[in-house]
């Protein structure tokens, strides 16, 4: 089987950022989406501040304002060749400048917003195969996203549910991403809009898929389409169905509780890491990887 050449950085985003699904709001609060950090960790990852970059705000409903803060954000940390492609719709994707740009740039980062518009938009087009082609072909090549722009990255991708009904079967919705990996779903915000549920249910329904629930300012880093490190101040949960027990999701209907044995949790911290294949935790993904940190008892 071959290996992407590529590197993922799927990013969990922050609060109060472009579209919130669960109550229809256009949020303008707080654009700082996630800390500089995690940014100057893509950047190292491509190759220093140097290397281009190119943003797609097509999943935002506020694009303009997203993209302004990607360039504030990139540029605070050293970057100067910057883009940014406001690609609205299909017939968008198909503009050769575009297309000649995505050929030529070393990071591809899409916003967050709605996941669904970003398959749909996408999805089939050639300005998508060319950013596949180069993440399977191209070492140091790096596709990133944040919030929508991580969730849409697997190929089983829940666009919708609401946290506090997700515990009932039916309320998780679930369609096709862009596909950048398989054997995996991604969810974003996962601590603060108690998203734990509904991504229990989306691997309950998918048990060959392993659940990868990313926090505020936290991301994972994706090498070889496999090996993952978590990075960030905050946390990243995996969940694994290969081995539940029991699981009543195919024989109840719509609107009733779940239920589920034996579904395996992991919590990784900045330096942990996840193989996909093998469904195995790493404690360090390479050496003082973890930060050590000393508890004192009085």
């Amino acid at each position: 089987m071959q290996f992407a050449k590529g590197k993922l950085i799927a990013i969990g985003g922050a609060e109060d950022k472009g579209t919130d699904l669960e109550t229809g709001k256009i949020q303008r609060n707080n654009l700082n989406f996630f800390e500089l950090g995690i940014l100057t960790r893509v950047v190292e990852e491509a190759g220093g501040p140097l290397r281009r970059i190119e943003v797609i705000t097509t999943a935002s409903m506020i694009p303009y304002e997203v993209g302004d803060n990607y360039m504030d954000a990139f540029g605070r940390i050293g970057c100067t060749d910057i883009g940014v492609m406001h690609i609205r719709n299909r017939a968008d994707a198909a503009n050769s400048e575009y297309l000649d740009r995505i050929s030529t740039c070393d990071v591809v980062m899409f916003s967050g917003g709605n996941q669904l518009r970003l398959s749909s938009t996408f999805g089939g087009t050639g300005f998508f195969q060319k950013i596949m082609d180069r993440y399977k072909n191209e070492e140091n090549f790096i596709v990133a996203g944040t919030s929508a722009g991580a969730m849409a990255m697997s190929n089983t991708m829940i666009y919708e549910g609401n946290a506090t009904r997700a515990h009932l079967k039916g309320e998780v919705k679930i369609t096709t991403g862009l596909g950048f990996m398989n054997d995996v779903i991604f969810d974003s915000h996962f601590e603060k809009r108690g998203r734990f549920g509904r991504l229990a249910q989306a691997v309950a329904a998918n048990p060959s898929c392993i659940g990868i629930g990313l926090g505020e300012d936290t991301g994972m880093i994706v090498t070889n389409g496999n090996r993952m490190e978590a990075i960030g101040s905050g946390l990243v949960m995996i969940l694994d169905g290969h081995d539940i027990l029991h699981s009543n999701i195919a024989d109840i209907p719509d609107g009733n509780p779940i239920s589920l044995q034996n579904l395996k949790v992991h919590f990784c911290e900045h330096g942990n890491g996840y193989l996909v294949k093998e469904r195995n935790f790493l404690m360090e993904v390479s050496k003082d990887s973890v930060i050590k940190k000393q508890v004192d008892v009085k």
